[in-house]
């Protein structure tokens, strides 16, 4: 249902938890962008290959490939296989995430390694493996990491999540140094709330959804394609001056309570 081959703009991109949610509109995006995209996912049970179908049937390419981004290992399984077939890699968008809600008391060892080794641990040694494809072929690729505006801000059940998004954009904001004398930026992005699967048992309670709704400038919750447009301006020739930056897209959550 794939296509392997040269984009329309003769660039590759990888998004990673591209199943669903933002990671899917972030590829679905990127693919209308002209990118090849490579959608990852960590089991054939969360499967990308409907997006991916979705993505071939609109005229575009892509291609879903496996891999839990806990397991270094299958990160670099992952990374043999684009290396191998694809020409280049310019573009890696760090999305894949967990948030197994819970009380900071509630909190285990494995809730907390679990966390870590999804969206941070895995996002460091995708970067890492990305920028070494991405050097070799003389590529002046784009890093972006899906952080949060919980990498600024605390949340009662997410005394464990909130420090692997403060990590990415500390993460990122280091590889802009490393990273930058190769013509590689690294950015990341903080979402407020969103509109995904993760967040509609809770915005299904009316209170919750007018509460979070009266918290922005805007007025209203955004939706997983106003994330894609972020990433979708980061990973163009036009930004290649913006690095190391922390892009709010939250409708003004933050700057209305400062």
């Amino acid at each position: 249902m794939s296509t392997i081959g040269i984009s329309a703009n003769g660039k590759t991109a990888l998004v990673t938890g591209a199943s669903r949610g933002i990671g899917a509109s972030i590829a679905r995006r990127l693919a209308a962008d002209g990118f090849f995209v490579w959608l990852n996912h960590p089991t054939e049970k969360d499967s990308a290959e409907p997006v991916v179908e979705e993505i071939v049937k609109s005229g575009h390419r892509a291609r879903a490939i496996r891999a839990d981004l806990a397991q270094v290992s299958e990160i670099r399984s992952m990374f043999e296989v684009i290396e191998r077939e694809s020409p280049t890699l310019d573009a890696l968008v760090n999305n894949a995430g967990i948030c197994p809600f819970a009380e900071w008391d509630a909190i285990t060892e494995e809730v907390w390694d679990r966390t870590h080794n999804v969206n941070l641990r895995g996002a460091y040694f995708c970067t890492q493996l990305a920028a070494k494809l991405m050097v070799a072929r003389g590529a002046a690729g784009r890093v972006i990491a899906i952080s949060s505006i919980s990498a600024i801000k605390g949340g009662t059940v997410q005394t464990h999540y909130c420090p692997t998004k403060a990590g990415l954009t500390g993460m990122m904001a280091a590889f802009a140094v490393c990273l930058g004398p190769h013509g590689i930026t690294c950015n990341s992005v903080l979402p407020g709330t969103i509109e995904t699967s993760m967040s509609a048992e809770y915005l299904a309670v009316a209170e919750n959804r007018q509460r979070l709704e009266s918290q922005t400038c805007v007025g209203y919750i955004g939706m997983p394609g106003d994330v894609a447009a972020a990433v979708s301006f980061l990973v163009r020739e036009e930004a290649r001056y913006i690095t190391g930056c922390q892009l709010l897209v939250d409708g003004g959550e933050m700057v209305k309570h400062l």
